[in-house]
């Protein structure tokens, strides 16, 4: 059935009621809605998320780098939960201005260093511990253009196409054939890249792989919107096998695993502060929310 035709106003306005899943959420304006300090763990990097992909990239690289050796990537996990607007705290709006997770806030130092938006993140950590991006060259800018392929892509995949196929309140042809074509292009050049090399930035696995695994290895492997039959994912042979070997990682199970309150009750690890959480979670930690 053909979209009906929207006429913009001249001027536009805010619909408090408009956005479906996430319209208590959404708005136009930045800023805290309400005064509430973050909390703070023992460890020097404190990481305030939710295991979203986004928030799974900065998980799955400290599980990673803890697993490597790296004692100081010890880290606290605590939970946001973006649907009950967590985001807006005080504490987190001067984390992350921009109010979305995850944040980073590293108390290594004299003085404390907030980081924010998923990429910089991975950046931020990689550089710290030396691990995960080559040191220079050609192997690294070719694992940064694909960092900052998939920061720049995953607007197209979550907030173009996941959105509208869905999470919409209602169902459009226009918007969902358009990004549904744009993501399908991505997973073509996904494919096509790892028909040459191991990984993404080549024969060693990088932060580059960490930030796209969680989107589009999530999408082929159903873990996004229930979308891979209308995807059909099975179609990109080399980007499954690619996000078979990454999801096989024992880091990377375990990265998955925190700040989730979603799926089986097993898989989810609310908060994250010690390695041994990981084997002691009590029913506390594994209740679903309320």
């Amino acid at each position: 059935m053909a979209d009906s035709e929207y006429a913009p106003p001249k001027v536009w306005t805010w619909n408090k009621a408009n956005g479906g899943r996430f319209a208590n959420i959404n708005r136009p304006i930045a800023g805290p809605t309400h005064g509430k300090d973050l909390p703070v763990g023992r460890h020097p990097l404190q990481l305030h998320s939710l295991a979203t992909p986004n928030g799974v990239k900065v998980t799955v690289l400290l599980e990673e780098l803890l697993a490597l050796g790296h004692h100081g990537a010890e880290y606290d996990a605590w939970l946001i939960r973006i649907g009950d607007g967590d985001q807006f705290g005080s504490g987190f709006v001067a984390a992350n201005p921009n109010s979305k997770i995850p944040a980073l806030i590293d108390r290594g130092g004299p003085t404390p260093v907030r980081v924010f938006e998923s990429g910089a993140i991975l950046l931020y950590l990689a550089e710290k511990f030396g691990a995960f991006l080559p040191p220079g060259g050609p192997g690294r800018a070719e694992c940064l253009s694909w960092l900052f392929w998939q920061m720049g892509s995953a607007p197209y995949l979550g907030g173009g196409f996941g959105h509208f196929y869905a999470y919409a309140p209602s169902k459009f042809e226009y918007p969902i054939d358009r990004f549904a074509m744009e993501v399908k292009r991505q997973l073509d050049v996904l494919d096509r890249r790892l028909a040459e090399t191991e990984y993404l930035a080549g024969s060693d696995y990088t932060i580059a792989d960490i930030a796209v695994w969680p989107w589009y290895g999530g999408l082929v492997n159903g873990w996004l919107y229930e979308a891979a039959e209308f995807l059909s994912v099975q179609d990109y042979g080399n980007l499954r096998r690619w996000a078979d070997t990454i999801g096989e990682r024992p880091a990377v199970r375990r990265g998955r695993m925190v700040n989730r309150i979603f799926g089986e009750p097993s898989s989810q690890l609310h908060e994250r502060h010690d390695a041994t959480d990981f084997e002691t979670k009590t029913q506390d930690k594994l209740a679903l929310p309320t």
